[in-house]
């Protein structure tokens, strides 16, 4: 009888030890300050993150502004004359270079531009010579046109000179329109041309004949108000 209580004490104690090691603690993360510490970074880390997600979305959104005072470089798509185009023609052409914003291209080398002749007078036609004058108002700018503000651009010429030629420096910030010497007599000054040349053609000659500015031709437009772009 007593051997019997004996064992069955054992069999107790034994049954009990093996419930004790096979159950696993709690985790109580409330009395465990590294535990807390680890997720209240985590936390801040993440926090820190969407935020600068968050801040650069808005950049991104944030339209690229072309401050007024930009030059585009536009090659003209076909031939403009004081004699061939007529006041209100509109006319085709392409961005000859990129133009930056800082260190990004604002508009591309290549998108196509759409401009207005504003004045076309052939020589003859009246006292003071003749004159060109066209206007940049559209450029296509990531698959949308984009109206623009642009300073005319003014071709004119006088004289009596068989030679007077409108010339401008290729490349040159500012292009002179200068009267040659015809015959011995001196040719008049006849005017500016702001803002580059005259492209493949190299000029455009006038006197007895009128101003005309070849196809592919190079002429500088001034944006006279800011452009937005949207990204």
């Amino acid at each position: 009888m007593r051997s019997r209580l004996v064992l069955l004490t054992l069999s107790s104690y034994l049954a009990l030890s093996v419930l004790g090691c096979t159950s696993k603690p709690s985790t109580d993360n409330t009395t465990n300050p590294d535990a807390q510490g680890t997720t209240a970074n985590s936390g801040q880390e993440s926090g820190k993150e969407a935020k600068e997600h968050k801040e650069a979305r808005e950049k991104k959104r944030e339209p690229l502004v072309v401050p007024a005072g930009t030059s585009v470089t536009v090659s003209l798509g076909s031939a403009l004359g004081s004699k061939l185009s007529q006041a209100g023609q509109t006319f085709n052409g392409t961005v000859a270079k990129d133009v930056m914003v800082g260190n990004e291209v604002a508009i591309s080398n290549g998108a196509n531009v759409s401009g207005t002749v504003t004045d076309a007078k052939a020589l003859g036609r009246f006292a003071g010579g003749a004159v060109l004058q066209v206007r940049l108002d559209s450029i296509n700018i990531r698959g949308a046109d984009v109206p623009v503000q642009s300073a005319a651009r003014a071709f004119s010429a006088k004289g009596k000179g068989k030679r007077t030629a409108v010339m401008s420096g290729g490349g040159a910030a500012l292009g002179g329109i200068i009267g040659a010497v015809a015959g011995g007599g001196k040719g008049a000054a006849i005017g500016m041309l702001a803002g580059g040349g005259a492209g493949a053609g190299g000029a455009a000659f006038t006197g007895n004949k009128d101003i005309v500015l070849p196809a592919e031709s190079d002429v500088t437009f001034e944006i006279t108000q800011q452009v937005e772009i949207k990204r």
